[in-house]
């Protein structure tokens, strides 16, 4: 018998138990309050969606009109400049040779 708690020995134990007990649930709510509700969480998604699809259009129209203005560069000053400049040198190419 004296290897037996007493009364007042589980009754001890009992408390701290049951402190540690509500120690946990205190922990649990806390937890629980800094949770998003999954309503807001899919708002905040499909918001985030949609302003990545608008960043991809307009990059796409960027890049539209990036190749629209690497074509006018091409057509309207290379092209000309390469066409009169090709007979010159090919006249002073020709006349020293």
């Amino acid at each position: 018998m004296p290897d037996d708690p007493t009364l007042g020995e589980i009754a001890r134990r009992f408390e701290d138990r049951l402190a540690d007990v509500r120690e946990d649930i205190q922990q649990l709510g806390r937890r629980l309050d800094e949770k998003v509700d999954q309503r807001v969480y899919d708002l905040r998604h499909e918001s985030l969606a949609a302003r990545v699809s608008t960043l991809e259009t307009l990059r796409e129209k960027d890049a539209e009109k990036l190749v629209a203005t690497r074509r006018w560069l091409i057509g309207a000053v290379i092209v000309p400049l390469v066409s009169v400049l090709l007979p010159m040198i090919l006249l002073l190419t020709k006349g020293t040779g």
